[in-house]
C-alpha cells in the first residue's frame, strides 16, 4: 500500500493500528517517490530457552532425605576412592597431606 506524506500525517495513528493488526507494509511517498516504510514488527525470538524452573514438580521426595545413611560405608570416607581419578590425570594426594 502507498500514501502521501500529507494523507499519513493525517491519518498516522490508524495507519500504525492497521498495519499491526494486517501485517501490511505502507510505503509513505513524497512527489511521488518512495521516501519511508512503515512494518511491521515481528516478535523477538529468545536468543536460548529459559531452562530455569522447567523441571519444576517432576521430583518426588519420600522418606527423610537429612537423616544419616545407616550401616553404609562410603568409598570416599574409607578413603578408597582413587580408581575413579585413574586416567585423569589427578595426582594422588601426599602422604603428609593426607591428615589435613
Amino acid at each position: 500500500m502507498e500514501i502521501n506524506a500529507t494523507e499519513f500525517k493525517a491519518k498516522c495513528l490508524k495507519l500504525m493500528d492497521e498495519v499491526a493488526k494486517t501485517h501490511e507494509t505502507i510505503v509513505v511517498t513524497k512527489r511521488g517517490k518512495p521516501v519511508a516504510k512503515l512494518v511491521p514488527v515481528e516478535p523477538e525470538k529468545e536468543a536460548q530457552p529459559s531452562y530455569f524452573g522447567c523441571m519444576a514438580g517432576t521430583i518426588k521426595i519420600t522418606g527423610d532425605i537429612m537423616a544419616p545413611i545407616e550401616n553404609e560405608d562410603w568409598e570416599a570416607g574409607l578413603g578408597e576412592e582413587a580408581h575413579f581419578y585413574e586416567g585423569l590425570g589427578v595426582a594422588e594426594p601426599r602422604p603428609e597431606d593426607k591428615g589435613k
